[in-house]
Order: structure tokens, then C-alpha cells, then sequence
């Protein structure tokens, strides 16, 4: 078992993962072996015959499952970024041996009684404010896990801890499934019109790998499909493309329709169990927001604003597609194709203008440097690291005041074979004591950005650009974490705070000062073009309306999944239909947006899909503060630094933002920014 690199102290810097020894077959018997390793060490605490203190059973507890929380994460990091079938196939031996470890954890009566010890005196320890927040996470965890059930709940709650194990996996793995068997294959490239050549040139790649020679080849990653939406003339494989997209996991072979009803329905069962109305409110009290109610207060409040931005944006779009294009009936395969036509029109450029400026490994150096200009950090890309992938770039990251290390940063930027859609910033250890040492993170951010072809490097969409800044945003959030426990480190914080400092970096992505810093043409050098630059400005109220209402629609159709009657819900497509009426602008023309919905099934975003608005509410207001003082204003920098960044979950999100802001967000923010107000 020693031989099992995932089992052994790695060699590498930062004590990195070694993907180049790590295989599929050395998952299971690691992790075996560190649920033992981990009971062993649970044992010792509950074993302890001195008095329960939070070094002896906390802090005890902290570290008792690091190997374990360590391969789990690897092999969980790999399931999204490279599936497979053999690792989807590990999921359902590993995932119900891990939920029956986290059972038995969380159900120890022994072990749950010297923790309650510890919580019923915490106001008399001297706790620091970051000892507290560990203590009272622990205890309300296990509160939360079943602690407090009688026998047979505990039974059925670790029974339905077990089969939703599972079940989120096989969901993610369905869609993965359902976006691969869809092909667009064009032999005339005469219906190729309207595209731009970069969309050709990657379609025609794209064929050529497959075994398709002189065809172009469409599919479901974004980078293929979205700029088809945007730009092909050819409507009737606008809409052929539109409707595979939007019926993902829709009926078939990868239906996540049972998948669905059985996730909700154990979910809502295990709030039950615990005493909460439903799976909402179980969530909900351990967010900024608090209660179901207040999260509906709030998208309503964007409701009222967004809905009647969002139909005037749709009939000024109706009316330049049939008055200017003769179109009788716009349909929601048109909006991206018309509403590029119609910005053409009103800001006299083209998403694609951009692209020949934004080359990858370009817009990743600006993006280093804008975090140099910011934070202090210093960027060194280091080859000595095995990848789990040759797309995959490793960066060792130092603070430039005294070059002190301050972690480890993979970047996995393209598209592939069984790797999840989106883009998601990961981590392989976060910040904190480990092995009993104050260990520097391992963290990645993978996206699925434009590949690129023979004859050009990789160009990315402002979009893209956004996306890159965001991911970063998250991950500078956890290489920036000092704390003492990795469970409050970086990123670990609650759920509607998380986006704050991703979304708060996109603000920068249209700001000449930080463009300018990058962007030049791939080929000439020649420097982003000034009024382009203004040109994107001015376009930042475009369909923001239209924009805002499909998010607060998304968020208001992951409420009405999580606090519904399952008992009630017998078609999924119905159920959607009524819960977004409110929201939806078009008759729904595909499949539900819920079969494919990885965000809220498949992720960490049940009851919180929300935050994304919520967190942007602290963004709009967190940047005003750098506009007024100054894009790189060192004072502000540091103030959010030390006061967000590097404070992780140490301490409650509302407390943190306060002292830096030096009051709390102003709620009219968001519109303001947005033009709304």
C-alpha cells in the first residue's frame, strides 16, 4: 500500500499531487486506506480520557481526515476535468464509502458528546474569533449531520446520505454523456455564412480529429456553440443547435429527469428529518440571506427591475430583426444572432473585433500582472510540476514584497473529451495546518476557453476574458487565505459571500487601464485600439435587462425546486414551466433548463443560485470604492485583503465586508451600475 502515490508524501513543491504517478486504480485502495487511517485517529479523540478542550477534540478533529479529505478531493478534481467512464465508474464504490465514513463521523454520540462539552463553555475558553468560528462550525455541523436524532432518524438519515452520494454524480455524468452525443456536421461551408473564419477554422479542426476531413463540425462546448448562435446566418442550424442545447438530459438514453425527483425528494426528507420545513430552509439558515422568504424578497426586488428592462430589450430586438432583417417571428434561437446585429448597429462593433487582442497566454499575463498591481503577487510558471493534462499550465505564486511563497496554481483552459462544461476554480489543499504544519495551498481554476488551431494560437471573446478574471478572482481568494484552519480557509466561506471576490475582478475587464496593459493584436503587436475600448463601454447597459431576468429566472427555479412538495411534482418540464412563468419571456421551445442545471443538482449551488446576485449587490458597491479612490489603489487593496481575502471563513461575511467598506452594501448598487437606477 505504500507504493500508492496517493498514499505517500509527495516529492514535489508545495507538496503538489503527482499526476504523473497517480492512476485509476489507486483511488479505491487509497481511499480505504484513509477512512481507516482517518478512524484510527477519530478513535484516539473519542478515547481520550482527559477532559474534552478544543486542542484535544477541535483541533484534534480539524486534522484527523486530512489524507483522506486530500484523495477524495484529487479524485473528485479529476472526475470533472477529465471523467471517463472508469472514474465515473469508481463513483459509486468511493462515493457511498466516504457518505458512510461522514455518517459515522457525524452520528458518533461518543464523539458528538465531547464537542457539546466544548460548545456549552466556549464563552469561557478565551477563544480567539477564529477558534470560535471553528468550534461553532463543528458543533452546528454535527447538529446539522443528525447529532441530535434518535436512533432509527439517524438511520434513515445516513441512509439518505448514502443514495445522494451517488446520485449528484451519475446527474453530472448524464449531462456530460447527453452534450457528447450531439454532432453539427456541415459539409457546405456555404452554410457556414455569417461565422466568423476563427469559428470555422476550430469547426474544421475540430472535424479533422474526429475523422471528419474537409466537414466542419459543431458541439455543446460553449466555444463551438455559442458563437454559432451569435453569428451563423443559417437559421435552421441555429435553431437545430439552440434545441440540442436547451434538451440536454431531456428524455433518452441520459435522461435526469428520475435523477431529479429522487435528489429532491431526499433532500427535502433529510430537512424534514432535522426539523426544517424544507431543503431551503436548511440551507438557507447558514447564509447572509437567512430564510426563503428574504431570498424571494430579493429577487423580486430584481424581478420589478429587470422584467420591464428586459421586454423593452426585446422589442426594440423584435422590432430592428423584422423591420431591418424582415424576420416575422423572433424565437429564442434568434436573440444571440440579432442582438450582435443590433449592437453592430448601435456601438459599431463586433464581439469577434476583440478577439485578435485577446491571445491566452497575453490576457494570462495581464491578468498576473493586474493581481501583481493589486495584491502584491508575483507569477512563475513552473514546468517541474506534473499535469494532469499537456493543456494544463503550473504556476508557483510568491508575494513581490519579499518573495515569500504563497502557493501553487494550476490553469486548465480548454475544452476535451469527458471534461465538465464551465469553468470552476478547485482545490487540491486548501491554505491551513496540515501534517502539522501551516501548509501553502494547491488550487486550479479550469475553464473551457477557445482551443487553438494550426495556424493560430488561442483568441479569446471578452466573455472569455471575464471568465478568466472571475475564476482568478477565486483562486487569488484562496492563495491570499492566513488563516490557522484549512476548513476556514480561502474560499470556505458562506455560500452567497463566495462570488463577492470573483465578481468584484470582472469590473476590471472594462477598464482601459487594465486592457491596455495586454491587449495587443496576435499578429502586428499593435496596441487594443482606444475607442474600441469605448465602444465596449458603452455597450455595458446592452440587454442587461434581458441578462438580469434569465438569472433571477434561474435562481427563482432553484428556490421552487427546494422548497417544493416533491410528493406534487410528477413532469418536470410542468413543474418549470410554472415555477419561471413570471420570468420567461418565450414559451419554452426545448427540453427544461433543469435536466442539465449541474449548478444546482451537480454542484454546490442547491437553494444558492441566488448568491450570484446577491454577491453582485457587494461587487457593484465594493467597486465603487476603487473607482472613487483609483483602480489600483494600494490603501483600498489592502484593506480588501486583509479584511476579506485572507480572512476566509474565519470570521462572519457581513462583519468582514463592514470593516471594509466601513458600512454595509448599499442594496441600489447592482442597478445603479447597471443603469437601471
Amino acid at each position: 500500500m505504500t507504493s500508492n502515490p496517493l498514499l505517500q508524501k509527495s516529492t514535489l513543491p508545495n507538496q503538489a499531487p503527482h499526476f504523473d504517478k497517480i492512476k485509476t486504480e489507486h483511488y479505491l485502495p487509497a481511499i480505504k486506506q484513509a477512512i481507516k487511517q482517518a478512524r484510527g485517529n477519530i478513535d484516539a479523540i473519542k478515547n481520550n480520557e482527559a477532559i474534552p478542550t478544543f486542542k484535544n477534540t477541535i483541533e484534534a478533529l480539524e486534522s484527523a481526515s486530512e489524507t483522506l479529505e486530500t484523495v477524495a478531493g484529487i479524485f473528485y478534481n479529476q472526475l470533472s476535468a477529465m471523467g471517463g467512464d472508469d472514474l465515473h465508474a469508481l463513483v459509486a464504490e468511493i462515493s457511498p464509502l466516504n457518505a458512510a465514513f461522514s455518517s459515522d463521523i457525524s452520528l458518533d454520540e461518543t464523539l458528538f458528546a465531547r464537542i457539546k462539552t466544548i460548545y456549552d463553555m466556549r464563552d469561557d475558553l478565551g477563544l480567539t474569533a477564529e477558534q470560535y468560528t471553528l468550534l461553532d462550525d463543528s458543533y452546528r455541523s454535527f447538529v446539522r449531520s443528525g447529532a441530535l436524532l434518535d436512533d432509527d432518524k439517524k438511520a434513515r438519515f445516513r441512509e439518505i446520505s448514502q443514495e445522494l452520494s451517488t446520485l449528484s454524480p451519475a446527474f453530472m455524468q448524464n449531462t456530460v454523456k447527453s452534450s457528447e452525443a450531439f454532432k453539427l456536421i456541415i459539409e457546405d461551408k456555404a452554410e457556414l455564412s455569417g461565422l466568423p473564419q476563427s469559428a470555422i477554422d476550430a469547426a474544421a479542426q475540430a472535424a479533422q480529429e474526429k475523422g471528419y476531413d474537409g466537414k466542419y463540425l459543431f458541439t455543446l462546448d460553449y466555444p463551438s456553440f455559442g458563437p454559432f448562435l451569435q453569428y451563423a446566418d443559417n437559421r435552421a442550424h441555429r435553431e437545430t443547435i439552440w434545441r440540442a442545447f436547451s434538451s440536454r438530459s431531456w428524455t433518452g438514453e441520459f435522461d435526469n429527469s428520475d435523477n431529479i425527483k429522487s435528489i429532491i425528494s431526499l433532500k427535502k426528507e433529510r430537512a424534514n428529518l432535522l426539523g426544517y420545513n424544507d431543503h431551503a430552509d436548511y440551507v438557507l439558515e447558514e447564509r447572509m440571506a437567512k430564510s426563503a422568504n428574504n431570498v424571494f424578497d430579493f429577487l423580486d426586488n430584481l424581478k420589478s427591475a429587470y422584467k420591464p428592462a428586459a421586454e423593452k430589450d426585446l422589442l426594440m430586438l423584435r422590432e430592428f430583426a423584422q423591420k431591418e432583417h424582415d424576420l416575422d417571428e423572433l424565437k429564442p434561437w434568434d436573440i444571440g444572432y440579432y442582438s450582435e446585429k443590433l449592437k453592430q448597429k448601435l456601438f459599431d462593433f463586433t464581439s469577434e473585433d476583440f478577439r485578435p487582442y485577446y491571445q491566452l497566454d497575453k490576457v494570462l499575463g495581464g491578468c498576473f500582472n493586474h493581481f501583481s498591481k493589486l495584491f502584491g503577487l508575483k507569477f512563475v510558471q513552473n514546468d517541474s510540476y506534473p499535469t494532469w493534462h499537456k493543456d494544463v499550465k503550473a504556476f508557483d505564486v510568491f508575494s513581490q514584497n519579499d518573495n515569500s511563497f504563497v502557493g501553487t496554481l494550476y490553469g486548465d483552459f480548454h475544452p476535451r473529451a469527458g471534461k465538465n462544461q464551465g469553468a470552476w476554480k478547485t482545490s487540491y489543499r486548501d491554505q491551513g495546518m496540515f501534517g502539522g504544519e501551516n501548509m501553502r495551498p494547491v488550487i486550479a481554476i479550469v475553464c473551457n476557453f477557445t482551443k487553438p488551431t494550426a495556424d493560430k494560437p488561442s483568441l479569446l471573446t471578452h466573455g472569455e476574458v471575464t471568465t478568466l478574471f472571475h475564476e482568478m478572482g477565486h483562486a487569488v481568494h484562496a492563495l491570499l487565505s492566513d488563516v490557522t484552519y484549512s476548513s476556514l480557509a480561502g474560499t470556505s466561506v458562506l455560500w452567497d459571500f463566495v462570488e463577492l471576490p470573483s465578481q468584484l475582478q470582472e469590473n476590471w475587464c472594462y477598464e482601459k487601464e487594465m486592457l491596455d496593459s495586454f491587449a495587443e493584436h496576435y499578429k502586428t503587436g499593435e496596441k487594443i485600439p482606444a475607442e474600441l475600448i469605448e465602444k465596449l463601454q458603452s455597450s455595458m447597459h446592452f440587454m442587461v435587462g434581458w441578462a438580469g431576468l434569465r438569472q433571477v429566472g434561474l435562481a427563482t427555479l432553484d428556490m421552487a425546486w427546494h422548497s417544493c412538495n416533491p410528493d406534487e411534482v410528477n413532469d418536470i418540464a410542468k413543474f418549470e414551466d410554472n415555477a419561471t412563468k413570471d420570468t420567461a419571456l418565450f414559451p419554452r421551445l426545448a427540453g427544461p433548463t433543469s435536466t442539465s442545471f449541474g449548478h444546482i443538482f451537480a454542484g454546490g449551488y442547491s437553494a444558492g443560485y441566488y448568491s450570484y446576485k446577491w454577491a453582485e449587490v457587494l461587487d457593484a458597491d465594493a467597486f465603487e470604492l476603487f473607482k472613487e479612490r483609483g483602480l489600483y489603489d494600494q490603501e483600498t487593496a489592502q484593506s480588501y485583503k486583509d479584511n476579506i481575502l485572507s480572512k476566509g471563513g474565519s470570521e462572519k461575511p457581513d462583519i468582514l465586508y463592514k470593516r471594509f467598506r466601513g458600512r454595509n452594501a448599499d442594496p441600489h448598487a447592482l442597478l445603479r451600475r447597471e443603469g437601471l437606477i
